[in-house]
């Protein structure tokens, strides 16, 4: 499956952004998806999982109630909404694909090109 992230950009402190991550190739609800961020001189950072169905989601700590992953497998497409976003929120967004929801980045098998969030304070 190929993954295309999309949406990204430069916005203020308490704004809000949505990503998109469309996938061709193979039928996106054959997986479970993450999205992952990176910040210079970071590692790949979890951000949010959510099951093939949609039913399942999970969030890492720093962005619970702020983001909110969701998916239409009609479309192909998963989708990342972000609020009130913060300076360190800047990083690259990365959308992956996998057979379940995992936390880990290495437990990924495909991933998209990366998009740039950047949040000035």
């Amino acid at each position: 499956v190929q993954l295309q992230a999309s949406g990204g950009g430069l916005v203020q402190a308490g704004d809000s952004l949505n990503l998109s991550c469309a996938a061709s190739g193979r039928t996106l609800s054959s997986y479970s998806m993450g999205w992952f961020r990176q910040a210079p001189g970071k590692g790949r950072a979890f951000i949010a999982t959510i099951s093939k169905t949609g039913v399942g989601t999970l969030y890492a700590d720093s962005v619970k109630g702020r983001f909110t992953i969701s998916r239409d497998n009609a479309k192909n497409t998963v989708y990342l909404q972000m609020t009130s976003l913060l300076a360190e929120d800047t990083a690259v967004y990365y959308c992956a694909a996998s057979q379940a929801s995992y936390v880990r980045p290495s437990h990924y098998n495909y991933w998209g090109q990366g998009t740039q969030v950047t949040v000035s304070s």
